[in-house]
C-alpha cells in the first residue's frame, strides 16, 4: 500500500469479532449473488441466462462437496477399529457404486473409509448364500418371492420420498397388491412420527362437506425460497420474503377429489386483486365451485374478496378451522406434498416461466399418477372424472401356490393370468423429472 492511499482504522478488539464477520460476509455475498442472478436469469441474452444457470449449478456442487467433506472428516476422526461396520446390504450397494463409477479397490476404500483388502474380501465372497453371507440382499420375511422384495426396495431407492403406504398403493395401481405392513417389513424402516395438531380456532358455523367434484374448493398461499432458506446473519435474521429470494405460490384444490385445480406464481405476496385475478383464470379454465374455504389471511378475510366471490356467483367464503379434520388441513397437506415431493428435489428457478413449468409438471403428476390414501389408492383424476381406478384391475400374483379365490391385500381384485408369474419393475419419470416417478409392472418373458 502506498503512503498516499487512505488507511482504514481497525478497532482494538477486532480479532475477537473475526468469526462473526466471516458469517456476515458470506451472508452478504449470498444476498448480492441472489440479486445478480435474478437479473441474469431474466436477461434477453441467452448466453447470460445460461451462464447464470451454470454458476448456480457450480455453487450448488461446491456446497454439496463441502457437506460431504465435513461428514467424511467426522468419520475419519474415529479410530478405524472403532468405526461402525457396514451391514451386508450396504456392502452390496458399495460394490454396485464401485462398478458404476469404475473405481479401483483403493479409490473405493478411500471414499468409504475402509481398507482395500476389505473391499477385495467383499468381492471374493459375493456368491456366498445363507443368513451369514458377508454380502447379501435383505433376507425375505414372508412367502413372497425374492424378486418382489427387490422390486419394493428398488422402488424405495429410486423414489426415497415414498413411504410404505404410498409404495403399496403405487404397486397396487401397477397390478401387484401388497399390504402396507408387508412393504414395511421389506423395507425394515421405522414409522414416521405423527405430525402435531395445530391449535384450534374459533368455530365459524355450519360445516360444509364436499359431496361431488367442484362442490368445495380450498385456496391458500405459501412462500417457496429460491435458495435453501431465509436465514441471514443480521437483524431481523431473515431475508425479505419476495423475489429474488422466494416465490409466492397460490394453490387451488378440489376437496372431494383432491385434484389440484390451479397453481399461480407471484413475485411478492399478492394482494386481494391479484389473487382474485388468478382464481378467476382458474375458474375460467376448469369450473366454478359452490363453496370456497380459506384461512383468515388478510387477502381473504376482507370486503374486496367477499364482494368478488359474490359477483362470481359463489357462496360466501367459508373460513376453515385450524387443526380440524377436513378443514384447511386439505390444502395445507397439498402444500406440504408440493414442498417435499417437488421443491426439495429441484433448484428453484429464478425465471418465473421455468418455475411455473415445474409446478405444472408436478400438478399433472399429482393429479394423474400419485395415489392418495384418503381416496383409497386412487388418483385425483380418477375421482374427478369418474374413471375406473387402476388398482381395481386384475392383479399379478407372484406366489405359485396362492389359492385363486383367497383374498389379497386391499383393494381385493381377481388374479390376471396364473399365480407364480414373475414381473419386472419399470420406472419412468414425468417429463424427465426424477422426483416424479411413474411406476409400471410387466410380466417377465
Amino acid at each position: 500500500m502506498s503512503p498516499s492511499e487512505p488507511r482504514i482504522p481497525l478497532p482494538k478488539s477486532w480479532p475477537i469479532h473475526v468469526r462473526a464477520a466471516i458469517l456476515h460476509v458470506i451472508a452478504l455475498a449470498q444476498f448480492a449473488t441472489a440479486h445478480t442472478r435474478s437479473w441474469a436469469a431474466n436477461s434477453v441474452n441467452a448466453r447470460i441466462r445460461l451462464q447464470a444457470e451454470r454458476d448456480r449449478a457450480v455453487q450448488e456442487l461446491a456446497l454439496q462437496r463441502e457437506e460431504t467433506r465435513i461428514k467424511d472428516a467426522r468419520m475419519a476422526s474415529i479410530n478405524p477399529p472403532r468405526r461402525p461396520h457396514y451391514p451386508p446390504a450396504e456392502r452390496l450397494a458399495i460394490l454396485e457404486l464401485k462398478a458404476a463409477r469404475g473405481w479401483s479397490l483403493e479409490q473405493t476404500a478411500r471414499v468409504f473409509h475402509v481398507t482395500a483388502p476389505t473391499v477385495a474380501s467383499w468381492l471374493g465372497r459375493l456368491d456366498e448364500e445363507g443368513p451369514d453371507a458377508l454380502v447379501q440382499m435383505r433376507t425375505p420375511v414372508n412367502r413372497f418371492p425374492d424378486f418382489v422384495r427387490y422390486l419394493v426396495q428398488r422402488l424405495k431407492t429410486l423414489c426415497p420420498t415414498m413411504g410404505k403406504v404410498k409404495i403399496a398403493q403405487t404397486l397396487a395401481r401397477a397390478g401387484l397388491h401388497l399390504a402396507a405392513t408387508t412393504v414395511g417389513r421389506m423395507l425394515k424402516e421405522d414409522a414416521a412420527p405423527k405430525p402435531q395438531p395445530e391449535k384450534n380456532a374459533p368455530s365459524t358455523g355450519r360445516v360444509v362437506t364436499a359431496k361431488y367434484p367442484n362442490h368445495v374448493w380450498h385456496i391458500d398461499l405459501t412462500a417457496v425460497p429460491v435458495g435453501q432458506g431465509f436465514w441471514c446473519s443480521w437483524l431481523p435474521f431473515a431475508l425479505p420474503q419476495r423475489y429474488p429470494f422466494c416465490w409466492w405460490v397460490g394453490v387451488v384444490v378440489d376437496h372431494f377429489s383432491r385434484r389440484v385445480m390451479g397453481m399461480g406464481v407471484f413475485a411478492s405476496r399478492p394482494n386481494c386483486q391479484q389473487f382474485c385475478a388468478f382464481l378467476g383464470r382458474t375458474i375460467a379454465r376448469t369450473a366454478k365451485p359452490k363453496y370456497i374455504i380459506c384461512d383468515r389471511d388478510g387477502i381473504f378475510d376482507c370486503r374486496a374478496f367477499r364482494r368478488w366471490v359474490k359477483r362470481t356467483g359463489i357462496k360466501p367464503p367459508r373460513y376453515g378451522k385450524a387443526g380440524r379434520h377436513g378443514s384447511i388441513a386439505v390444502v395445507e397437506r397439498l402444500i406440504l406434498s408440493l414442498k417435499t415431493e417437488c421443491v426439495r428435489h429441484i433448484q428453484v428457478p429464478l425465471r418465473r416461466d421455468k418455475f411455473l413449468r415445474e409446478l405444472v409438471c408436478y400438478q399433472e403428476w399429482y393429479n394423474g399418477e400419485r395415489a392418495h390414501t384418503t381416496l383409497g389408492g386412487r388418483t385425483p383424476n380418477e375421482v374427478y372424472f369418474h374413471r375406473r381406478p387402476a388398482n381395481r384391475r386384475p392383479r399379478i400374483e407372484p406366489r405359485r401356490k396362492w389359492p385363486r379365490g383367497s383374498p389379497c391385500a386391499k383393494p381385493r381384485t381377481l388374479v390376471a393370468g396364473k399365480p407364480g408369474d414373475e414381473c419386472t419393475l419399470r420406472v419412468d419419470f414425468q417429463k424427465g423429472r426424477h422426483h416424479l416417478p411413474v411406476v409400471t409392472l410387466k410380466r417377465a418373458a
